[in-house]
């Protein structure tokens, strides 16, 4: 944090504000004022419950006209539900809710029904999607019609009267219930006020200014103003649009309500402020903001050089196996390469790590260049990928990084407390790590020219791990107590790494890469929600702050049951480890996107005749269907025969030959 008073200077700032919320003033444009920073008002009639839909709603489930109802956000089953007490006697509310199936989307939803008197039927821990909500529901009437339940024997899901929650998939859960006979009811939260294009009026010189860049930041003073603020860019503008377009802004929003109605949208959110808040001071709220508008305009800086397009179809490597892949084409072999394919199980490593240090070799561009471009003549791989770690980024940011023998990486001043944060710098500018950058231009010079180079980087919950235990761990019980207890500091940490690994990236592709990867290593220790909540929304800002054109590479290892999340994110290609069929993940992610995977590294210390046998059930798994890159589920172990790495690249090479 800066010790001097922020300033705001030369920012503007676009509020999308009402008079009163809730019953009090709220956080507002003379905030903004008071720091130095211009504001571009736009004051809405807002939003408003949908009194007429929820009263209907009431109605019908006190006359037993609902069998089943869901809610998806809290925010939304909040307001829904104090419409209905106010509609109709609270009491019947919630004893005509009691006595039907109600569905809990995700865990904050399940909080807020149990703070306004209802246990909910069905809680779904691990929403990724509708069709969380959908499966959940579907095994429950399944299992209570073998038990003979009054409503699973009976009737099954056909013929259920269903009220459903407005939310952002409301189409794709209608068209599942509907598809199982159920008759819909839809509750939307939010309508907008009847003098519809006063209000378009209003916001029309708003997304001028958006587009033009006269605005440096976005407040959201309420959900309302999000309601309104969604409804205009869906009407003019693309979803992709405005998610590109908040990327670039510092987004504020007031309050959890206002930041969770943002997320359920799929925009970001970079500072999320309490009003009235006693715990924090203006200053405090301020350098928040002010460290957000550094990150972003540096961001801004960064990214406007030229790039390596990996659009440029005249480039030797565009119509390489690998990238073919990558868009998900036909290739004439399915392009292969391996994790840590530059490795100690190379001789050659081994004898360069004899000479220097961990550390120093990632240092030197010249050497990593020598050891990766090595690796790929041996094995005849399809694709290069830089020779670095996934720590070095956390020197500049603060952490003292040392690489001992035998015991792997250690951080030496490790986060353990909220306090801990504030030391943490996040990247302003990659000169700290010229050296990677340099080494991306180095490898790229020296490979073949037809040989796609990929990029990589850290997810930011490996890193905050790292950051967090001071090195690896089994369990990561100080990671997830930091994160459970703190919520606020975590928040802070993560949006540094988030700001960081997006500019380290997006120089790594400046520098020449023409693909990069994303590296969860510790995910698999997460909760499908907890991922959810904690890791997620950072992996997609930064997968989404990344050059149009240029394949992006999610894997996380160690929990398949992320795959659908892993998916939920522009990244072209996912990653799969060996813990899965590559069948059935594919399936899971959507043939749409291309994947990478999945042979266990632990094939490769066999001999070539199992590897090959091996190979082919991926390959058959695969079916030959555009779209995968054969790769080791993760890293190439150590003892891994060097010959036996060669005879996998000729196996897939020869099996999957058209």
């Amino acid at each position: 944090m800066n010790q001097n008073r922020p300033e705001f200077s030369g920012m503007t700032v676009g509020v999308m504000i009402r008079d009163v919320v809730d019953g009090h003033q709220v956080f507002n444009a003379d905030f903004i004022r008071r720091y130095g920073g211009s504001v571009v008002g736009c004051q809405i009639a807002g939003a408003m419950v949908d009194v007429e839909r929820v009263k209907d709603y009431s109605h019908r489930l006190i006359t037993g006209g609902i069998d089943l109802s869901v809610f998806v956000t809290a925010t939304g089953a909040r307001r829904m539900l104090n419409q209905a007490f106010a509609t109709v006697n609270r009491s019947r509310v919630v004893d005509s809710l009691q006595d039907i199936t109600t569905v809990a989307a995700n865990d904050a939803v399940r909080n807020v029904l149990r703070d306004l008197g209802i246990e909910p039927t069905i809680s779904v821990q691990r929403m990724a999607s509708w069709r969380d909500v959908l499966s959940a529901i579907d095994q429950f009437f399944l299992a209570k019609s073998r038990g003979e339940s009054r409503i699973g024997a009976a009737l099954g899901l056909a013929n259920l009267r269903v009220g459903l929650e407005e939310s952002r998939h409301v189409h794709s859960l209608s068209a599942g219930f509907e598809a199982r006979g159920c008759e819909v009811i839809r509750v939307p939260v939010f309508k907008l006020p009847g003098q519809q294009m006063t209000i378009d009026d209003k916001l029309e010189p708003f997304f001028a200014s958006l587009e033009h860049g006269e605005i440096d930041a976005v407040l959201f003073s309420s959900p309302e103003a999000v309601a309104a603020f969604s409804h205009k860019a869906k009407r003019i503008k693309s979803a992709h649009w405005t998610n590109q377009i908040l990327l670039e802004k510092v987004v504020i929003a007031v309050g959890n309500d206002t930041a969770e109605i943002l997320r359920d949208q799929e925009l970001p959110v970079d500072v999320v402020v309490i009003s009235p808040n006693e715990s924090e001071s203006d200053d405090g709220v301020a350098a928040r903001i002010e460290t957000s508008q550094k990150q972003k305009r540096h961001s801004r800086m960064q990214m406007s050089s030229p790039a390596s397009s990996s659009n440029d179809s005249s480039a030797p490597w565009f119509d390489s196996q690998f990238m073919r892949a990558c868009r998900g084409e036909t290739t004439d072999v399915t392009p292969i390469w391996m994790l840590r394919q530059a490795g100690r199980y190379m001789a050659e490593y081994r004898e360069v790590r004899a000479k220097i240090g961990f550390l120093e070799l990632c240092a030197n561009p010249q050497l990593c260049s020598e050891v990766m471009c090595t690796a790929v003549e041996r094995l005849g791989v399809d694709a290069a990928i830089i020779f670095s770690d996934l720590l070095p980024i956390l020197v500049p940011m603060g952490c003292e990084l040392e690489f001992t023998k035998g015991d792997g990486p250690k951080i030496h001043n490790p986060i353990r407390e909220a306090a801990d944060v504030d030391r943490i710098q996040p990247l302003e500018t990659n000169e700290p790590l010229s050296f990677v950058m340099e080494t991306v231009r180095q490898t790229r010079a020296d490979l073949p020219d037809d040989l796609p180079l990929i990029g990589f980087a850290g997810s930011p919950f490996t890193l905050a791990s790292y950051m967090i235990e001071g090195g690896a761990s089994r369990n990561f019980a100080l990671t997830k107590a930091f994160m459970y207890s703190d919520p606020g500091a975590w928040q802070q940490l993560m949006q540094h790494l988030t700001h960081s690994i997006s500019l380290y990236l997006n120089g790594q592709v400046q520098a020449g890469a023409q693909c990069v990867q994303l590296f969860d290593s510790w995910a698999g220790c997460l909760s499908f929600e907890d991922y959810r909540q904690f890791a997620f929304p950072h992996v997609r800002q930064i997968i989404a702050s990344l050059p149009a054109g240029v394949p992006v590479i999610n894997f996380a290892t160690g929990n398949p049951a992320l795959l659908p999340l892993l998916a939920d994110t522009p990244a072209n290609v996912i990653g799969i480890d060996w813990r899965t069929r590559l069948d059935d993940a594919w399936q899971t992610v959507g043939f749409e996107k291309s994947v990478q995977g999945n042979l266990d590294p632990t094939v490769l210390l066999t001999n070539p005749a199992e590897i090959r046998r091996q190979a082919k059930i991926v390959l058959d798994q695969a079916a030959g269907r555009p779209g995968h890159i054969f790769n080791l589920g993760h890293g190439i172990l150590p003892q891994t025969p060097v010959d036996n790495a060669i005879a996998l690249v000729d196996a897939v090479h020869e099996l999957s030959s058209k």
